[in-house]
């Protein structure tokens, strides 16, 4: 079938697909992201769910789209005490729930009892363990529901107990319903960068509560997933739930009771979970999504070579234009026209983020077998086979910055990467030789002492972008070829990856993470023995020992460097994870047409502040340009 043809017939099947029957008029804005997995704040960890998150919540501060720093958000104003341990958020009084109700600074604790609750396993729990008392009481749940799964007493009490234990433990108080006043253990520089995250958002008590199940047999609580559906959601950021059909559409309208109503530029906001990378393109191309979040075509490589080819012929215009004050995307819609070859509804954003591969670091696999990843030198031999240059030139085709580092290289101010491990063939097998494989029967495989091969090494990857796909090729090539392992792929969809990598159900597994504050630590914390996101089993004293005292130092100076110590354990020595390259945000969005997509490397983005461009506004914007072209 010619090229054109497979095109014709994926638009039908994408056009068959948009043009549904749907009662609702269209939404302002249609967007394209991956599924939502919980619209608990509390339990979530994934892109998807935190950037919903920022439309239907809002935490004590929020991020702004264009600089990226930390503004009031639920929270007017904040001081700190002199000893920089005590901080005192004021709640805006008009601040009021979805429901017509008042936030309380009271909704804020609960919501934050509710992470440190061990029977929900949060992922993000590290943030509120940075308060006094919240591991104290963290460990007396744990301890108590041990107690209870022993000798059963009533569940109920045992939760009332819980509640009392929050209060009497954790410096968490609420003087009144306006105030709220947190003790940290230690100075935390970064604190007012955490209180931005969609993690640490209000839940409110009084409906959350009608959904709480305790377990009479363990004594552990949970929520009905009803909680988080429309008609029961209760929210208090610019939006409220209003539809939610799953793998089909989320729905959110603007909230009456938000405290900023009054600027919000778009009225409806609609996700649209589009499985197929391609029918997504095309939905773009017919007009049916205004933005989307991840462009994972195969083609994606070509489509940016096109925008560069635009930026490069516009530059001239686009300098004129910044010389008389224009910026953003008011700039890009006043610059001329793309020509053939040209585009510029692709936006191609340096994130705050990093590419990897984990290795598996526990004792033993899932089938009871030892580990060879287990052991620091197996992961060192693979890891300088890999050539990451030609991965970025042949495989992901965008251009983004290799990395041996963990913490993007340069990002923070004040900070040294570590040098990191770069591909050298000889010592990668030096390392596997040392760690006891060589090749002893001179059949190309490497044997342990026994004679016994190297066990077969699994890359597990999520089938969602094939992205992933041919970068496990690649990386079963360069290990095959240069180490003579055998390598197998595994790809599964995203929901049973997610549950593979929680339970430690890999050898070898794909990775990225996107900084939440602009901290190394947010990065380096990921590696720490017992944090939630720690899904390699990587655990190091000597590691978790330099993270605690890079916490207790006040000097910003040595404690950047004894966090660049840290990693350099971490990236020349240990090797829990392989890093490959800075992530790149591929976004599809015409700025002539939708303003007010951030273009932040944090990726965090305001959907109040985006709108749908009027016909005099693109108009009077294409004057400005043809003006500056002459």
């Amino acid at each position: 079938m010619r090229p054109w043809m497979v095109l014709a017939a994926i638009a039908a099947l994408g056009a068959l697909w948009l043009s549904r029957t749907d009662p609702q008029p269209r939404a302002d804005i249609r967007f394209v992201s991956a599924e939502v997995f919980t619209l608990d704040p509390q339990r979530m960890s994934w892109q998807q769910d935190l950037r919903v998150a920022r439309a239907l919540y809002e935490p004590l501060l929020t991020r702004d789209a264009v600089t990226g720093l930390p503004k009031a958000g639920l929270a007017q104003s904040w001081v700190c005490s002199d000893d920089g341990r005590t901080w005192t958020f004021s709640l805006r009084p008009n601040a009021a729930w979805s429901d017509g109700s008042a936030v309380s600074a009271n909704d804020v604790r609960y919501a934050w009892m509710r992470a440190l609750l061990p029977d929900l396993a949060t992922d993000f729990a590290g943030i509120q363990l940075r308060i006094e008392g919240a591991e104290a009481f963290l460990r007396w749940r744990a301890q108590a529901l041990a107690a209870h799964a022993e000798s059963p007493g009533d569940p109920h009490d045992l939760w009332s107990r819980t509640r009392d234990a929050f209060d009497r433990l954790v410096a968490v108080r609420s003087p009144d319903d306006h105030t709220l006043v947190v003790t940290l253990v230690q100075p935390v520089p970064y604190w007012l960068d955490l209180m931005t995250f969609p993690t640490t958002s209000p839940v409110q008590e009084r409906q959350a509560e009608r959904f709480r199940r305790i377990d009479p047999a363990s004594g552990a609580v949970r929520w009905e997933t009803a909680w988080t559906k429309p008609g029961a959601l209760v929210t208090n950021g610019p939006y409220q739930l209003e539809a939610w059909h799953y793998k089909r559409s989320m729905r959110m309208v603007a909230s009456p009771t938000w405290w900023n109503h009054a600027s919000m530029r778009n009225r409806s906001i609609e996700l649209v979970p589009i499985a197929d990378p391609g029918t997504a393109v095309l939905a773009f191309g017919t007009g049916s999504v205004d933005w989307i979040c991840d462009v994972a075509v195969d083609w994606r490589s070509d489509m940016a070579d096109q925008r560069r080819a635009w930026d490069a012929r516009v530059e001239p215009t686009a300098r004129r234009l910044e010389v008389d004050g224009l910026e953003g995307d008011d700039l890009i819609a006043a610059l001329p026209a793309p020509g053939p070859g040209e585009r510029r509804d692709l936006v191609v954003i340096p994130a705050f983020g990093t590419e990897f591969w984990q290795f598996n670091c526990r004792p033993t696999l899932p089938d009871g077998s030892a580990n060879p990843f287990a052991i620091a030198g197996v992961r060192r031999a693979f890891a300088r086979c890999v050539d990451r240059a030609a991965i970025v030139d042949r495989v992901t085709r965008l251009g983004e910055p290799t990395t041996t580092t963990l913490v993007p290289r340069g990002a923070i101010p004040g900070y040294e990467s570590p040098a990191g491990l770069s591909m050298d063939l000889e010592r990668a097998r030096a390392e596997l030789s040392a760690a006891g494989w060589s090749d002893r029967n001179g059949d190309g495989v490497p044997e342990d002492a026994r004679g016994t091969p190297f066990p077969s090494v699994t890359l597990l990857y999520s089938v969602s972008v094939d992205r992933y796909k041919f970068i496990a090729l690649a990386l079963r090539d360069m290990w095959r070829t240069a180490l003579g392992v055998d390598v197998q792929l595994v790809g599964k969809d995203t929901k049973f990856f997610k549950d593979d990598l929680k339970q430690g159900k890999f050898m070898i597994a794909r990775g990225n993470w996107y900084g939440d504050y602009a901290d190394p630590l947010t990065f380096l914390e990921l590696l720490e023995t017992g944090n939630g996101n720690n899904d390699r089993g990587y655990s190091n004293p000597a590691y978790d020992a330099l993270l605690h005292e890079a916490a207790s130092t006040r000097d910003p100076a040595q404690r950047l460097a004894i966090l660049s110590h840290a990693e350099a354990l971490l990236m020349d020595h240990d090797l829990p994870v392989l890093p490959l390259c800075q992530l790149t945000a591929v976004y599809m969005v015409d700025p002539a047409s939708l303003a007010g997509v951030s273009h932040q490397p944090m990726l965090e983005d305001e959907f109040w502040r985006m709108h749908q461009r009027t016909e005099a506004e693109r108009a009077a914007l294409s004057t400005l340009g043809r003006e500056a072209a002459r």
